[in-house]
């Protein structure tokens, strides 16, 4: 009799004692982070003439097929139940948070990382500076233009939310457009510190009882070459209703 054994957290079983001799063994299938392993015992006897070989080499061939289907369903039934960022569009991944209600996208090749009080953190390990963040704060408002117009709202929250104290900031341009009937805000501004200037777009927008804040941005030197993807980050910005 084999056994499936699947890691962390799917165990299954099944028998393969009518696979041919030369067949049975020890099999392992990877896929999606998961491993699958088989094992078989040896089976008792042989065949003593080809034909019987032939039956048992077809028979054999139909079950390994259909183990391998049954593995496969396994993984894709797996991987359906976990969330997981994918392509959505040429150098870009997507990531949707169904919790809190969020979704857009970031490129390719920038890693999650956890920083206290952001939601979600993706950067690019080489330009710490590119980077994306996702900030959430409970709020009694229901509309972003509650707060007051576009440009007002910007300028508050770059000086006393998005960049130190000590850095000196200024708001380029500050926009309202609407998705699905949602009000969002967009704007970028620059903050320039001892060493560097970082070069940023900001949305925000009210929905769920929350006020949400995406920000992006890169150092100055770079901003002619990383504008077009961070105003794709900042456009891709969505919220849904949960």
């Amino acid at each position: 009799m084999a056994s499936l054994h699947c890691s962390p957290s799917i165990h299954k079983s099944f028998f393969v004692n009518s696979l041919p001799q030369r067949l049975r063994g020890r099999f392992v299938c990877c896929r999606a982070g998961i491993s699958f392993l088989v094992r078989a015992e040896q089976a008792h006897g042989s065949s003593s003439n080809g034909q019987a070989c032939s039956s048992e080499d077809r028979l054999g061939r139909r079950q390994l097929l259909a183990g391998s289907s049954f593995i496969t369903w396994i993984s894709l039934a797996d991987m359906n139940s976990m969330s997981f960022a994918a392509e959505s569009k040429k150098g870009f991944l997507s990531v949707t948070d169904k919790t809190d209600g969020y979704s857009f996208l970031y490129p390719f090749g920038w890693q999650e990382v956890v920083i206290d009080g952001q939601d979600k953190v993706f950067k690019d390990v080489i330009e710490p500076l590119e980077s994306v963040s996702v900030n959430l704060i409970p709020t009694s408002k229901e509309d972003i233009r509650d707060f007051g117009p576009p440009q007002q709202v910007a300028e508050t929250l770059i000086k006393k939310v998005l960049a130190p104290s000590n850095q000196k900031t200024k708001l380029i341009e500050a926009s309202e457009h609407e998705v699905d009937g949602k009000a969002y805000y967009t704007f970028e501004f620059v903050a320039q510190a001892p060493n560097y200037t970082r070069h940023a777009l900001s949305t925000i927008a009210v929905s769920n009882g929350k006020f949400y804040t995406l920000t992006t941005g890169a150092n100055e030197r770079r901003w002619e070459k990383m504008k077009d993807k961070l105003r794709t980050v900042v456009d891709s910005f969505t919220i849904s209703n949960v």
